[in-house]
């Protein structure tokens, strides 16, 4: 699917992005010589991640990202062959390689690199890349982990970004530079998973109500909404007008790597109003488990119409009973 070249874009940056390299197992031996069945090369990290599935569904996107070594112009060169528009910035070091290891029984085994540190100079860089992409951006989205060189400050200033140039701006990280975002103010939506969020609020989440309260605290402090994904348990949302839950059918999982992302994507991509936008999210990311590596759905992929939604679902039920 081709988007129009004129429509405003989905605006992403990734940056700490990576070369991802996923191996199936059918079964993973610790300390055993291991032989794998599949391989799978992708361009990695999350805002990148949330560039593909958008572009697989025809919606207009860039990916930002910094880029270096030639692990870093293989990034480059493997989204342009899945069709993802790119603005690398140069930088100086390697671009990191990921590696996943994925069994038949749908256990995945992630191990990420660090990424290599970013010189003040080169964070600038990027900082600048993503502004000027702001006048045709619907919105920009920041995820995944930051490298060394870039402070719990980096995301605040891109969200001080977004709204100089009125456009939303959506978070997908976690840690300290998702705390000091959610602090700071000014977010469209955050997109954590139970235990990101868990973190953020200090306390551990075991039932629908623990969760709706810890989303309803960061709306208080500036977000607009939240949306948790619940992994096999589906999403929740939290926004303006209420809360829904959203969940389908048992799925046994090829592999689980990037399926978060597919869901902010699936949420991104969608229109009307909140109960609908959730269904989408969770009908991509179910489609994203059923997929090899960290590969996108296709509009093929999806089944939205396997997807119930509950309106104001209840607080006492336990996460793992939804």
């Amino acid at each position: 699917m081709t988007a129009a070249p004129d429509a405003p874009r989905v605006v992403t940056l990734t940056p700490n992005p990576s070369l991802d390299r996923a191996l199936h197992l059918e079964r993973l031996g610790v300390g055993e010589v291991n032989r794998a069945a599949a391989t799978h090369l992708h361009p990695g990290g999350k805002g990148i991640n949330v560039s593909r599935a958008l572009a697989a569904h025809g919606v207009p996107t860039r990916a930002v990202l910094p880029s270096g070594g030639p692990d870093g112009a293989q990034v480059v060169a493997l989204l342009a062959a899945q069709g993802v528009d790119a603005r690398p910035v140069p930088v100086a070091g390697d671009t990191r390689s990921n590696i996943t290891l994925t069994e038949s029984s749908g256990a995945t085994t992630k191990i990420n690199a660090p990424g290599a540190a970013l010189a003040p100079d080169e964070v600038a860089a990027l900082l600048a890349a993503v502004e000027s992409e702001l006048p045709a951006a619907s919105a920009v989205v920041a995820a995944g982990s930051l490298p060394a060189g870039l402070g719990d400050d980096f995301l605040t200033a891109v969200a001080d970004l977004g709204a100089r140039h009125g456009v939303p701006v959506v978070l997908d990280t976690s840690g300290a530079p998702f705390a000091a975002a959610v602090r700071h103010g000014g977010l469209a939506l955050v997109k954590p998973n139970d235990e990101e969020l868990a973190e953020l609020a200090g306390t551990e989440l075991g039932t629908v109500g623990d969760v709706l309260a810890a989303a309803r605290t960061v709306r208080a402090l500036g977000t607009d909404a939240v949306l948790v994904s619940l992994g096999a348990h589906g999403a929740l949302l939290v926004a303006e007008g209420g809360s829904w839950w959203a969940g389908g059918p048992p799925l046994v999982p090829v592999s689980t790597v990037g399926a978060g992302d597919s869901t902010l994507a699936g949420y991104l991509a969608a229109a009307g109003d909140p109960p609908d936008r959730l269904r989408r999210a969770v009908a991509w990311g179910r489609a994203a488990v059923l997929l090899p590596g960290s590969a996108v759905p296709r509009p093929s992929d999806t089944r939205p119409d396997e997807v119930a939604v509950v309106a104001d679902p209840d607080p006492a039920l336990a996460l793992k009973e939804l």
